[in-house]
């Protein structure tokens, strides 16, 4: 799955584990329509890991831990469960670690579906997916959203709160600190203590409540964007998603005195299971019935403006396609080291403006570069993320496994 997309659950009982090289905690909460918990009560995890419709299965430290939901069980006015991860050691970030949620039939193991949420980083906690009921009947969707502030930035935003353990006492010299009050929860690291769980469980020491990662993410509000590579844009203007058709120009100049140069961008259309749906390229200059145009093979990479131009209208892409990767590759065999100021940037299709800009300043001596995707939102807005990695290819064929991977 990619960031965003959802699936029809094929059975009632599912099984949600999240594995990583690391030790994970994962919990489940449950949550009513205005996305909050009904009470302490609704926050599944290791010290209280059975409620209505939802429990814990502890991996202990050799498998994953699990968040099973029973959709027949879950009480009327509990509308999602959304289930989290954070490394169990205190203090650890996301950073190099790669967790992978799977779904799956709770009955007989079958995997449903996969997610692995693309760049993380300081991220000490995440919502990794979450299972929801819509029109009456259970979907799962990817999410992926981190908090920089652990658990408890997630109990922030859930409703589920527990007392804070009381701040050090001041030096002698200086006046004792008020007592803080009662922060959200969030469980507290390492292995279930013995006996009867607290009646509020106590959290370990978090900073205090801070935006998640993503709430603060640049839009197009004040102009035009220049990102950096990993930099993710929100394709929002006004406060409303940009639904129209937009055009992605890519660009490069042959190194200093060096031979012309002939390189290819394409597009890669996937579906929510990071499938393959289609690619556009200089073969192939019409996909998903005109909502993906390609202007045609540039042979030299010589004069002004951009050399390629990849149109697409975001309002008529099918709803299977959930991340579009947009690539270059040297068909010749010349590597990146030879070109010079490549970039790609996102006009609005209508106007001309442009939106985004993605200049590639560092190159590596490989014929193919992924240069930035697309990826839709579950709320319908689109994201751009700037990307600049290099592979070993010199068709789109062979960028289409590396992508999907990216996604």
């Amino acid at each position: 799955m990619t960031p965003g997309s959802n699936i029809p659950l094929t059975a009632t009982r599912v099984a949600v584990d999240v594995s990583a090289p690391v030790r994970l905690d994962v919990s489940g909460l449950l949550l009513t329509a205005d996305g909050k918990v009904r009470s302490d009560d609704d926050f599944i995890f290791y010290n209280q890991p059975a409620g209505p419709g939802v429990t814990y299965r502890s991996g202990g430290g050799t498998t994953p831990d699990a968040i099973t939901v029973d959709t027949t069980a879950v009480p009327p006015g509990i509308e999602k469960i959304v289930v989290t991860a954070s490394p169990d050691a205190a203090g650890q970030t996301f950073q190099g670690v790669e967790p992978t949620a799977t779904i799956r039939n709770a009955d007989d193991g079958a995997v449903l579906a996969t997610f692995t949420p693309p760049q993380l980083g300081t991220e000490t906690a995440l919502v990794v997916v979450e299972i929801y009921l819509r029109n009456g009947a259970w979907k799962a969707r990817a999410v992926g959203q981190g908090y920089a502030n652990g658990l408890a930035g997630i109990a922030t935003d859930f409703g589920v709160t527990v007392e804070e353990p009381a701040p050090a006492a001041a030096p002698a010299a200086a006046p004792a600190p008020a007592p803080q009050p009662a922060a959200p929860m969030a469980p507290p690291a390492g292995p279930p203590v013995q006996g009867p769980p607290p009646p509020a469980a106590a959290a370990a020491p978090q900073a205090p409540a801070a935006p998640a990662p993503g709430a603060g993410k640049i839009n197009l509000d004040k102009g035009r964007v220049n990102l950096q590579k990993n930099q993710t844009v929100s394709l929002v203007k006004g406060g409303r998603p940009l639904l129209s058709q937009v055009k992605m120009g890519l660009g490069w100049e042959p190194a200093f005195r060096g031979k012309d140069i002939d390189l290819d961008a394409s597009v890669i259309a996937y579906g929510p299971q990071r499938n393959h749906i289609d690619s556009c390229y200089f073969g192939k200059l019409k996909i998903l019935k005109g909502a993906v145009k390609h202007s045609g093979d540039n042979l030299t990479g010589e004069g002004g403006g951009d050399d390629e131009v990849i149109t697409v209208d975001l309002g008529a892409l099918p709803q299977d396609v959930t991340g579009l990767v947009f690539t270059v590759n040297s068909f010749s065999g010349q590597k990146f080291t030879e070109v010079a100021k490549a970039y790609c940037r996102l006009l609005d299709g209508a106007t001309g403006e442009e939106l985004v800009r993605f200049d590639l300043t560092n190159a590596e001596a490989q014929t193919g570069v992924m240069m930035a995707k697309l990826i839709r939102q579950f709320s319908g807005e689109w994201e751009m993320t700037a990307m600049g990695d290099f592979v070993k290819s010199r068709t789109v064929r062979g960028m289409v496994k590396p992508a999907a991977q990216a996604l």
